[in-house]
């Protein structure tokens, strides 16, 4: 498979932008937007009909995806995100003062916010366990986040793959560490279908979350809410609908009238996710992005935020900048690389630094990255003027 140029035409993206953020919300080729877009013909063509077949279309779907990352259909629900997904879980669980639900400084900040939520609404305290500013192996998050359990630790909410630093956390380790303590685990795994060998099941979380619109280029607003198989509280949809208190799959599978057609075409995404490579594609982007922003680094004299080994398909560079670490700085530097030389990649303020993270995909290529040190001086020269 010749990966790069020749592949960028399947896609929609805007030729004259080096696009280097994939993972922030994915991009879906021509034909994934053709699948998606018969069956919302179908829908529109009889709507009544439509709706009254969905549930069992939806669960031939739900079949396929399921087996792709590792579990049983009947445990496997579609939502619209992972942020869905995780909020579905926070809110179906009671909890109280004097309880603590435990997390990382590396978690996501719409989760992050969630979890303030609940902790304002119960009483629960919640709990970042601090992370080095520059990861040196797995063992390192294993190890913080045991250090921070204790008897009052009701759930552990920790990623599969974090957003702001690129990395991938040993979330099998940690899940056992917690087993062992009869902690709950719920992992945010929203980067890691398309990035990451994927087997829930073998991952053994009470439950796991992802999205398939990111890494596996489904249509926006597909993600998934996978639970163990074990007694655990039951977990409801965002949305309490009709059928309330009858199941998993009954519960989220019919909340109302809404577009479903992201989620049956996930189908599709995974034909074209092997159709392009798959895993063989996977182990190209891992080493395209970690050597570009290796030298990335060097020539900037930075460091990323951990081994090459704890990288996917993204991987996140230390700026040596005197800006100040603030949400303002981050968004000056993105905008400044696309509007000056049409390179679109996050920056992003966490740890009291500041950070660029790239992903590859299929469609990039070694030359994608080449101006990019040369790009940040430019723009970080005009932070400090």
């Amino acid at each position: 498979m010749e990966y790069g140029t020749a592949l960028r035409p399947l896609w929609r993206l805007d030729p004259a932008v080096r696009f280097l953020n994939h993972g922030s919300y994915g991009a879906t080729p021509r034909e994934l937007l053709q699948a998606q877009q018969i069956w919302r013909d179908r829908m529109e063509d009889q709507p009544v009909r439509f709706m009254a077949d969905l549930m069992p279309k939806l669960r031939e779907a739900a079949a396929a995806a399921a087996r792709f990352v590792g579990t049983s259909p009947e445990r496997f629900v579609f939502v619209e995100n992972a942020t869905a997904a995780i909020n579905s879980v926070l809110r179906s669980l009671s909890f109280g003062p004097g309880d603590e639900i435990l997390t990382t400084d590396h978690v996501y900040g719409a989760v992050r916010q969630t979890l303030r939520h609940v902790g304002a609404t119960t009483g629960a305290r919640i709990v970042e366990a601090p992370l080095p500013l520059r990861v040196r192996g797995p063992g390192e998050v294993a190890r913080a986040i045991e250090t921070h359990l204790n008897a009052r630790t009701r759930l552990v909410v920790v990623d599969h793959i974090a957003s702001p630093s690129a990395l991938i956390f040993p979330v099998e380790e940690i899940v056992d560490v917690c087993r062992r303590r009869n902690i709950l685990v719920l992992v945010d795994g929203a980067h890691a279908p398309g990035q990451v060998d994927l087997d829930v099941d073998a991952i053994d979380a009470d439950w796991y979350v992802g999205n398939f619109h990111k890494w596996m280029c489904a249509p926006k607003g597909a993600g998934f809410l996978a639970v163990a198989q074990r007694e655990l509280p039951p977990v409801h949809p965002p949305v309490i609908s009709h059928f309330y208190g009858q199941g998993l799959t009954a519960e989220f599978d019919w909340i109302g009238t809404r577009d479903p057609s992201a989620w049956l075409t996930v189908p599709d995404a995974l034909a074209f996710h092997e159709k392009i490579g798959g895993a063989s594609m996977r182990a190209r982007n891992h080493a395209l992005v970690v050597q570009a922003a290796q030298s990335i680094a060097d020539e900037l004299g930075s460091a990323l935020s951990g081994p090459p080994e704890m990288f996917g398909s993204m991987a996140t560079l230390r700026l040596p900048t005197g800006a100040p670490a603030t949400f303002e700085s981050a968004l000056r530097i993105h905008d400044g690389l696309l509007q000056d030389f049409a390179i679109e990649a996050p920056a992003v303020a966490f740890q009291n630094a500041l950070w660029l993270r790239l992903s590859a995909f299929a469609y990039n290529e070694p030359g994608d990255y080449a101006e990019v040190a040369a790009s940040l001086r430019a723009v970080q020269s005009t932070l400090r003027a």
